[in-house]
């Protein structure tokens, strides 16, 4: 059954390949000083930053640049780029990569003007912003997040071991995002199939939750099924543009909020995974996958009706005359055939974790309380631990 919800996005899109032509359209509506906002210089390398600029130009903005944003931003980093966006008297940032860049400008949006210290304010009270916000826009070049269309930003404080995700409302989404899958081909096959493993998180956490059997649960497996055959076609081709474009369109929508609407969602396999990556700096995809099987092992016996109807309509199960648990379990075996499949990293060893880490890690493991199982912190330990 449905709960209550309000939902509205306002995002605009410019999705294909002329998608770049919406930020002619767009940048007439802001201010003259735009802090443009990319990671560690990529753009540069395969043109994007040229034709970027090219068009800022054109529109007579006046370009001040905030380079350097790493795969996990920093707190450092969001204080530098408070610093640059006051310099700049920015009106408007543009972020231009993945979603790490798209979760930092939305960061630094709410930062520029905060009079507190926006990682007490924002990432451990969980407050909302009481200051001007800056207006953020996005050009994507990476696939997986879902930052493009949605308020959240995450953040990793490498002093206290934490990174922490705080969903803010819709004044925070970008007022557009540019999404040209051909821009998303320039990635090495490592961070397109940890994008495609976001992705499937991102849905599989609104998916396993409770509020079970509604709209939304039938449209997240038909999004789960595209994903799986989308992936298997781009890990053989990454040129695939039919491939490449689906997955984009898909990640989008696996977490603009809206599957989510009248569902609890679970997020305890990004908890896992935001420590894990807190403490060993890797790839956020790949953290998730490592931690995905041994904590789905040991919720399903919590969820048995799901994850047997998870197996069926998402992996082609038959259910003949095994049990729910077994029909369940051979859903959770074809998944993990298929991670492997396309390269996913299996074990949060191969990521930099140790056993002597697993205490530290579980103590920055956020508990969630939205899926078919609230963790203890044993619990957690335990699960690290098959994950070694």
């Amino acid at each position: 059954m449905l709960g209550n919800f309000t939902y509205c996005n306002p995002t605009k899109l410019y999705f294909g390949k002329d998608a770049l032509n919406g930020l002619k359209e767009e940048l007439p509506k802001y201010g003259k000083n735009v802090l443009l906002v990319y990671g560690g210089g990529s753009i540069k390398k395969n043109g994007i930053y040229d034709k970027v600029v090219k068009i800022l130009k054109e529109n007579g903005k006046n370009i001040f640049e905030d380079g350097g944003v790493m795969p996990n931003p920093t707190t450092e980093k969001l204080y530098e780029g408070i610093a640059r966006a006051k310099k700049a008297k920015a009106d408007f940032i543009l972020a231009v990569g993945g979603g790490s860049c798209c979760d930092y400008a939305k960061a630094l949006s709410i930062s520029v003007n905060c009079k507190e210290d926006p990682w007490e304010k924002y990432y451990i009270r969980f407050e909302e912003p009481s200051c001007k916000i800056i207006p953020v826009g996005c050009v994507l070049t990476m696939v997986g997040t879902g930052s493009e269309m949605n308020g959240g930003a995450v953040i990793t404080n490498h002093a206290q071991k934490l990174k922490i995700g705080h969903v803010f409302g819709e004044e925070v989404f970008p007022k557009f995002s540019i999404l040209n899958p051909e821009f998303s081909m320039t990635l090495p096959k490592y961070q397109m199939v940890a994008g495609i493993y976001d992705i499937m998180s991102h849905i599989l956490e609104q998916y396993f939750s409770g509020n079970d059997d509604n709209a939304s649960d039938y449209i997240m497996e038909g999004m789960l099924r595209s994903l799986i055959g989308s992936a298997l076609v781009a890990v053989k081709n990454p040129k695939d543009y039919e491939a490449r474009s689906n997955i984009m369109w898909l990640a989008t929508w696996a977490l603009n909020t809206f599957v989510a609407k009248g569902k609890t969602t679970d997020w305890e396999v990004h908890m896992l995974g935001q420590a894990v990556g807190a403490h060993t700096d890797a790839t956020h995809g790949m953290t998730l996958s490592a931690v995905s099987m041994p904590y789905y092992h040991h919720i399903l016996p919590y969820g048995v009706e799901k994850f047997k109807r998870y197996a069926i309509n998402v992996w082609g199960v038959s259910a003949g005359r095994k049990s729910d648990e077994e029909i369940a379990n051979e859903g959770l075996d074809r998944m993990e055939k298929w991670m492997k499949k396309i390269g996913l990293v299996m074990n949060i060893s191969d990521l930099g974790a140790n056993e002597k880490m697993i205490n530290a890690i579980a103590k920055s493991t956020l508990v969630m309380k939205g899926g078919y199982k609230v963790l203890t912190q044993k619990e957690i330990k335990e699960i690290l631990k098959a994950s070694l």
